[in-house]
């Protein structure tokens, strides 16, 4: 029943700072796209402390000093909706690939729309993955690092999801750095899930990941070997082993 309590305190205050954070992003529009960048992410970091205040859900991180200075692409694990705040903490400077229909979602939308995401209908095959190419490499040459889900959706803690090429194609083409991320997030506050679990959830940034020169299979089979070797050791539950790498997006 206190968790019951907890989770649902949680949830209003999200809900709070998600209206008040999303309104201010409209007067942020015309300014540079770092304030923009600073004033969501102190919504990141105002979210991921009321959820360790109300839910006793904290974190920690380990490789740090693997952080660039210059632009790269961000390949992370996705298991809940924690992660999409504690990468804005992580990182500055940051945009995701995320679906199209985001946006139509009352003031979250209104906030999503303002980091500069790249917007893409899963449904257009092609045209999706170029979508990708393109307005990733725009993104990264404005000095703006790039976060990929390359599991596509959200998974369950205790097994990984089908990793796609999109990401990978990304790489190639533009030559840009990959960072890969891993953590358990899902173990505290899982997909769909409103109970928010105490614990504390692990993250590693992993070695940079060169990909000049090297194909999307290579980018994507070297990305998926790193951040898989980490989950059994950060995981509560067991791990299973993982599936085998997709070439489609």
């Amino acid at each position: 029943m206190l968790r019951v309590l907890r989770s649902t305190l949680f949830s209003v205050v999200m809900i709070v700072l998600t209206v008040f954070f999303a309104t201010g992003t409209i007067f942020l529009r015309p300014l540079p796209f770092i304030l923009t960048s600073r004033f969501l992410q102190l919504y990141a970091r105002l979210t991921i402390n009321s959820l360790r205040l109300l839910c006793n859900v904290d974190y920690e991180i380990q490789g740090r000093e693997n952080i660039p200075a210059a632009p790269f692409i961000i390949f992370s694990k996705h298991q809940s909706t924690w992660e999409t705040f504690a990468l804005q903490i992580i990182f500055l400077k940051i945009c995701y690939v995320v679906k199209r229909e985001l946006f139509l979602i009352p003031f979250f939308g209104w906030g999503l729309a303002a980091m500069r995401p790249i917007a893409i209908d899963r449904g257009a095959g092609k045209h999706a993955l170029n979508q990708i190419i393109h307005k990733g490499t725009r993104r990264l040459q404005q000095g703006i690092s790039v976060v990929i889900f390359p599991e596509g959706t959200r998974t369950t803690p205790d097994r990984p999801g089908k990793y796609k090429i999109g990401g990978a194609l990304l790489a190639a083409h533009s030559g840009y750095p990959i960072v890969p991320v891993a953590h358990n997030a899902g173990e505290c506050w899982q997909r769909g899930g409103f109970i928010k679990k105490p614990g504390i959830i692990r993250v590693r940034i992993g070695p940079v990941i060169t990909t000049k020169d090297k194909s999307p299979e290579h980018i994507l089979a070297q990305s998926k070997a790193w951040i898989e070797s980490q989950m059994p050791s950060i995981t509560r539950v067991p791990y299973q082993t993982p599936t085998p790498v997709s070439d489609v997006g």
